[in-house]
């Protein structure tokens, strides 16, 4: 790892974060990414711990014209965190906030039917839980995902990133009791950046990572 790359790929990345997340190997954790990318690296540290591997859905709500400012996001069942002091500075109206907030519930819908179908949601009550995801730029897709999951009373939550700004760090820090992030850059203008290949993510690929996981779980 060298320059302004610091992994190859997603799954290098999981491996990376895996080694930090050494401690919580005995709990057996519950290891959920947020869809799409955050899979990818999710099974790479659900593999190295022996861990079992799930999802939580998430979606970003974005600007208008800037898609990947992040001016909120939404779970799958309508929880929402908006941004309100960025949203007043951007002026946009209350009904375009609606109906971006709409659009990206629809999605999460969506993408928790398509990845899990009628399969019920793993029992997170009293578990070590560590919430992945692939890097994050204002922190507020995976804040919604970790308050989610919170409500789930597990014993232990961990959020664990491969990048992240220092206003991300503290974003996060009061809502896990744990962070790891082995890459906090000063000022972190794109995620993919900080990867050699940052692809795109399918849904294939989300639903073959988590058919193999439960695979693996049936047969351990």
């Amino acid at each position: 790892m060298d320059g302004e790359t610091s992994y190859h790929d997603r799954t290098h990345a999981g491996q990376v974060l895996a080694s930090g997340l050494e401690p919580w190997r005995q709990d057996r954790p519950w290891v959920l990414g947020i869809p799409r990318g955050g899979v990818v690296v999710a099974a790479a540290v659900a593999n190295e711990l022996g861990a079992d591997l799930d999802i939580v859905v998430v979606r970003k709500v974005g600007a208008p014209h800037q898609p990947e400012l992040a001016i909120g996001a939404v779970s799958a069942d309508g929880q929402t965190l908006l941004d309100h002091g960025l949203i007043a500075h951007l002026r946009i109206p209350e009904s375009e906030v609606n109906a971006r907030i709409e659009r990206e519930l629809r999605e999460a819908r969506r993408r928790m039917t398509a990845y899990r179908g009628d399969r019920p949601p793993p029992d997170l009550a009293g578990q070590t839980v560590i919430v992945v995801d692939d890097g994050i730029a204002t922190g507020a897709t995976i804040a919604v995902a970790l308050d989610l999951v919170r409500r789930l009373s597990p014993a232990f939550l961990v959020a664990a990133i491969p990048v992240a700004p220092p206003t991300g760090i503290a974003l996060l820090r009061p809502l896990v009791d744990e962070i790891i992030c082995p890459l906090v850059p000063a000022e972190l203008l794109a995620v993919g950046a900080y990867y050699d290949n940052f692809t795109a993510t399918s849904d294939e690929t989300v639903v073959r990572l988590l058919d193999t996981a439960r695979e693996i779980e049936q047969q351990g």
